[in-house]
């Protein structure tokens, strides 16, 4: 993979800064711009941050802020660009006029890529007029620790150059994967959902409580997801025990093509998670913060684990 080419970044939050300091850490060159100034010029002391709780030294860090250099406007951020990452947050509307700017400015041979969790490729793309560049990259949270980045097609997508994204991530030390229809949700939030779905009901139904579930997940299957994914175990289990289990089970599985009423329940209570204190379950002060910390020392062993194997 070709070093030193300029990845532009647009965003500087925290999927942009993530994002950012990936390439710049393998060798690229990035410009990150963000309309928010405080935010724009944040970024350096985030990415330290960050890179300092993977481990880095100062002299890393040192090389790795070289490469980052801060736009005050889209245009500068892209005008020599080999690839954009759009990382704005989730409004269809945003990302619409934030890639008619994009395409304006960027070198016609630039790949352009959105960084959505559940919006459809096509919806943010379709009306460019170089739709053959766009695509998707869904990037998990946080960007620089989870190794996934969803590489989403749309039927205007180049082969060609979703191939050379695909390149891209996997020189960086990510693992990209595919998605060759453009489906809301594409693949992860949509196994991740369908659960969250099945786990909302136990409780909606009063088969458990929400602790109950999140300790049955962590204490059971969730210790082996990280090496064993659904459909290596159900070729471990055996096709015939997989299809005899969902004879049994499926039936009785929540299947309401909407939102379950028991979030609404939940929100008219003021009960809207942890920053609020309270959501399925009660929460202390100080909770969010801690999960956040406990997330990453758990995704850093989990890393230095795997790499242990290899």
């Amino acid at each position: 993979m070709t070093k030193n080419q300029q990845i532009a970044v647009i965003g500087g939050g925290l999927m942009g800064h993530g994002i950012a300091l990936t390439f710049a850490r393998a060798g690229q060159y990035v410009t990150v711009t963000d309309p928010n100034a405080d935010m724009l010029n944040s970024v350096p002391q985030r990415v330290s941050d960050s890179l300092r709780l993977l481990g880095a030294d100062d002299a890393e860090i040192a090389r790795a802020l070289k490469r980052i250099e801060l736009c005050s406007t889209v245009q500068t951020a892209v005008q020599d660009a080999a690839f954009v990452f759009e990382a704005a947050p989730e409004k269809l509307a945003l990302k619409q006029s934030i890639f008619a700017e994009v395409e304006a400015y960027a070198p016609a041979s630039a790949v352009l890529a959105s960084n959505t969790s559940v919006i459809q490729i096509t919806r943010i793309m379709e009306g460019l007029t170089t739709r053959h560049r766009a695509l998707g990259t869904h990037w998990w949270n946080p960007p620089h620790m989870i190794p996934l980045v969803e590489v989403v097609k749309t039927e205007w997508t180049d082969p060609a150059l979703a191939d050379s994204m695909h390149a891209l991530l996997a020189d960086a030390g990510k693992t990209p994967v595919m998605v060759e229809k453009d489906v809301p949700g594409f693949i992860g939030n949509r196994l991740q959902h369908a659960m969250w779905r099945e786990a909302i009901n136990l409780v909606e139904q009063g088969i458990c409580t929400a602790q109950a579930v999140d300790d049955v997940v962590k204490a059971s299957f969730g210790r082996r997801l990280a090496v064993l994914g659904p459909l290596e175990n159900a070729d471990l289990v055996g096709i015939e025990l997989t299809q005899d289990i969902h004879a049994q089970v499926l039936h009785d599985l929540d299947a309401r093509p909407a939102p379950s009423p028991y979030l609404q329940t939940l929100r008219d209570a003021g009960r809207d998670g942890m920053a609020a204190g309270a959501g399925f379950r009660d929460w202390p002060r100080g909770a969010l913060e801690e999960t956040k910390a406990r997330i990453a020392r758990h995704l850093l062993h989990i890393d230095a684990l795997l790499d242990g194997e290899t």
